[in-house]
């Protein structure tokens, strides 16, 4: 377990913000992971939301170097297994169950699960991870539930995403237990739609500075 939390954490402080990107157009996977890896953001979550994510992790897994794709929203061992398959680097899962964390332990491939309770975290201390997910953020306390936390269960740290914006992402990354945070806001629709991968690019570029606001 140990190595999997080094191998996980190693790719999340290589970047403030993982992208998490929802592909609606296969054509789009690579081009969009060359302009994120392009822009400094080689790490890059494919939510599986859509038909074609597998297809698309598998496309930027064999087509774009550098980078190091990972699959979001697994919901099921199943899903796990697929991902794993289509060449994912890290699994996401929005929360956890017995079920994943049991398909977990029988992959090499780092795991980060969902927990926004203290029982939860807590739960997932004694499994032996102190990396977890937070999960919706904004909705389940944000900043000041995450501050509270970085005293009673010391160790653990989040990646937070849900809800967080380029304006609340650096309080955010200022947290002594924050790695890194999701977003969503790198990638967003209507430069997908518009395939300007010179925005999303840019947008990319500036995400790095959110460390350092």
């Amino acid at each position: 377990m140990q190595q999997k939390n080094e191998a996980l954490s190693k790719v999340l402080r290589g970047q403030p913000v993982i992208p998490v990107v929802q592909i609606a157009n296969l054509a789009h996977a690579v081009p969009m992971a060359k302009a994120l890896v392009a822009g400094g953001f080689p790490a890059i979550e494919i939510t599986l939301r859509t038909d074609d994510a597998l297809d698309a992790i598998r496309l930027v897994a064999s087509e774009v170097e550098g980078a190091i794709v990972g699959a979001g929203t697994v919901l099921n061992p199943k899903q796990f297994k697929e991902a794993e398959a289509a060449g994912s680097q890290f699994i996401v899962s929005p929360g956890t169950t017995v079920e994943l964390l049991n398909e977990a332990k029988d992959h090499m491939v780092p795991y980060l699960p969902g927990a926004t309770t203290p029982s939860e975290i807590m739960s997932m201390v004694e499994e032996g991870y102190s990396i977890l997910k937070f999960f919706p953020a904004e909705q389940s306390g944000g900043i000041s539930f995450l501050k509270s936390l970085s005293s009673p269960i010391s160790g653990v740290a989040f990646c937070p995403t849900g809800g967080i914006t380029p304006q609340s992402a650096p309080d955010y990354l200022s947290l002594p237990n924050v790695l890194c945070v999701g977003g969503s806001w790198i990638t967003p629709n209507d430069l997908m739609d518009a395939e300007d991968w010179d925005g999303i690019e840019r947008l990319a570029r500036e995400a790095h500075g959110l460390a350092t606001v």
